[in-house]
């Protein structure tokens, strides 16, 4: 008489892990309400955990979360986005700047770096004759904020 196979492992939730490849619905929000990107009425995003798609500090807080489920973190801003550095605020003659960009007060201005490296962008606080104020922190940095995440697939 034979004897009866082991039954099957019983399956495990799959859950995100520090390489996944995921499909979500996010948002992020400040403490006041305004909503800063959000993709709930839009098209799910994809990404690559441990790509840089998604900050750092926003994946650390996927991981172990299974699909089908929806979290709203609230993180302090030294815990999301940084604090506001006051010394990444730069005043820029405007002679100093492209002709061929446009400069509108509250606009976010891309900027190629000097050696041919990545870009980096620059939010245009104020304008005047004479000079431009850039922003150089992440838009959200000093911000509490609230990260509102629904994973979809774990893939």
């Amino acid at each position: 008489m034979n004897e009866c196979p082991a039954p099957p492992p019983v399956a495990t939730r799959a859950v995100v892990g520090p390489d996944s490849y995921l499909t979500l619905h996010y948002r992020l929000a400040d403490l006041g309400g305004t909503e800063h990107v959000s993709t709930f009425d839009l098209s799910p995003a994809t990404l690559q955990m441990g790509s840089g798609q998604l900050a750092e500090t926003l994946e650390r807080c996927l991981l172990g979360l299974p699909a089908g489920e929806r979290h709203v973190f609230q993180l302090a801003a030294a815990d999301a986005f940084g604090e506001h550095n006051p010394r990444l605020v730069e005043r820029i003659a405007r002679g100093a700047l492209p002709a061929d960009v446009e400069l509108k007060e509250n606009s976010l201005i891309e900027f190629a770096a000097p050696n041919g490296g990545a870009g980096f962008a620059g939010f245009l606080r104020e304008l005047s004759d004479s000079s431009a104020v850039f922003d150089f922190n992440h838009p959200l940095a000093g911000k509490t904020i609230l990260f509102e995440v629904e994973v979809i697939a774990i893939m």
